[in-house]
């Protein structure tokens, strides 16, 4: 497979999950605006999300791939079965044990992860009531990210980058058509999240059936390939947590800020999750798997050759959107929130808290490319220390910007952080050999960097005055938005041609 094409395809589903995103925080934004009952649904849903980047989509995933990797590639599809199966009963019986617990302690959690809503009745006892009913998520989506780990071991990447879709779909007609049976009409958004769960396990258990990996009932915790899994996963929870974890420290400090903050933060992280997931995500995703190929066939070459592909692509088109989130920034969140009872004053306070965000986004995507060159080789240890500096230094950076900038310089901080950690992982691939540049980098650093002072020039002067995204109807500023993203992105992608460079450059072969 070419894993050049199997990006776009994950780039490409998952674009469409984030469009879908965008209809429904738009929806959101519109219906519910940014207050007490938003925050209050954005606290609730923000835990079982935590816990899925944590556990599901981090740390099982990290160990849980290239350990399937190596199975799938030496020990032949009975072992690879048994292995899956083992892993399945004990991940489901777990998180059977998980779900109870949060959902009994709702109350606690809320109390440890948005303190200053203590001070609120009504806003403390809405979330631990939304908590409740999102909780359960966690099981169900946990489940899926097993199932999408065995489907991208397997190479089939476009069904675990779809099923994030459901989840939005169910977030929409929730809120368009049964909000007003619930009290508060926002609880409804958390009702959507235990369905979007719900929908999005079944969708991936005909894939697994096709493929022959449907898991079944095996009770085995002692069998060794789950011990080294459970092994790996406890270093690589603290390894992936330092984001999420910066996350709910944000949270909580800016539940003690004034109402609003979190869901101004919410909406921007929405808007930078977008090139993080259709670069960051779908890149890693492609990535992991065959880099563990390579790891276990003992072919380092190919395995710096793949990492250098990967950073290449990275740079070539996460400078880009870093750059166009920053400039653009009142003009998206203008476009796409700013209806009903989403306000002027939040359009400016949510483009801060983004401008902010932008300034690590290239950070953000290159610890998911730079990471994976640790986690294919079974190597927990060096992202972790990595992470505890860089979660010491994000909380220092905290202190020092949360009172001169508000919730900005929360969201500075976390942007700062994720550049630290991808400078710090780079450093430790060349250091242990892991990772060694291929010839040509610096003509691709200058052509890159032409491209995108050209693009920047442009968007400049097409963005236009604020006034005028603020006060043009909707219809209008969606299509001129359209207009100058589509502007920029000629400018850039046609210099890049002019100076040579062709798709076929960055083809490239999954192990």
């Amino acid at each position: 497979m070419n894993l050049l094409k199997a990006m776009v395809t994950v780039s490409g589903m998952t674009l469409i999950s984030r469009i879908l995103g965008f209809v429904r925080d738009a929806v959101i934004a519109r219906m519910f605006g940014a207050g007490l009952a938003t925050d209050a649904f954005f606290v609730a849903f923000r835990l079982p999300n935590l816990l899925r980047r944590l556990f599901a989509e981090g740390a099982f995933s990290q160990a849980f791939v290239p350990i399937l990797a190596e199975y799938k590639t030496r020990n032949g599809e009975a072992e690879t079965r048994l292995l899956v199966d083992r892993v399945a009963t004990l991940l489901g019986l777990v998180l059977v044990a998980v779900t109870a617990l949060g959902v009994v302690a709702a109350p606690l959690l809320v109390y440890v992860s948005a303190p200053g809503f203590a001070a609120d009745a009504e806003k403390f006892e809405l979330t631990a009531a939304m908590l409740r009913v999102t909780f359960p998520y966690i099981f169900f989506i946990s489940l899926v990210s097993l199932a999408g780990g065995i489907l991208n071991t397997w190479s089939k990447f476009a069904v675990p980058a779809f099923t994030p879709t459901l989840l939005n779909v169910a977030f929409i007609v929730g809120a368009l058509g049964f909000a007003r049976h619930f009290d508060p009409p926002a609880m409804v958004l958390a009702w959507a999240v235990f369905a979007g769960g719900v929908l999005q396990l079944a969708l991936q258990v005909p894939w697994l059936v096709r493929i022959g990996m449907l898991p079944r009932l095996r009770w085995a915790p002692g069998d060794p390939g789950v011990r080294r899994i459970l092994l790996l996963m406890g270093p690589a929870v603290i390894g992936v947590s330092v984001a999420q974890f910066s996350l709910l420290l944000n949270t909580i400090f800016a539940s003690f800020l004034r109402e609003g903050s979190v869901s101004w933060l919410y909406y921007a992280d929405r808007l930078m999750e977008f090139p993080t997931g259709l670069l960051g995500v779908a890149l890693g995703t492609v990535l992991l798997p065959s880099l563990s190929k390579h790891h276990s066939d003992r072919a380092p070459e190919e395995f710096a050759k793949l990492l250098d592909w990967g950073l290449r692509l990275t740079l070539m088109l996460a400078l880009p959107a870093a750059a166009g989130l920053a400039l653009l920034a009142l003009p998206l969140i203008a476009t796409l929130f700013h209806h009903g009872k989403f306000d002027a004053h939040d359009v400016e306070m949510t483009r801060q808290a983004l401008v902010a965000y932008s300034v690590g986004l290239l950070g953000l995507i290159l610890v998911k490319v730079l990471a994976p060159g640790f986690y294919a080789r079974q190597n927990i240890r060096t992202p972790v220390k990595i992470a505890v500096v860089t979660l010491l230094a994000t909380q220092a950076m905290n202190a020092l910007f949360i009172v001169p900038l508000g919730h900005a310089g929360l969201a500075l901080s976390i942007g700062l952080g994720a550049c630290l950690n991808a400078g710090l992982l780079y450093l430790k691939l060349r250091a242990h050999g892991i990772y060694a540049p291929q010839p040509g980098w610096r003509a691709f650093l200058l052509k890159v960097a032409a491209a995108l002072a050209l693009m920047v020039l442009v968007l400049h002067y097409a963005a236009g005055p604020s006034d005028w995204w603020l006060q043009t109807p909707w219809m209008l500023r969606t299509a001129a938005l359209v207009g100058v993203v589509a502007l920029g992105a000629v400018v850039y992608l046609g210099t890049l041609w002019a100076l040579g460079f062709r798709p076929r450059d960055f083809t490239r072969r999954a192990a």
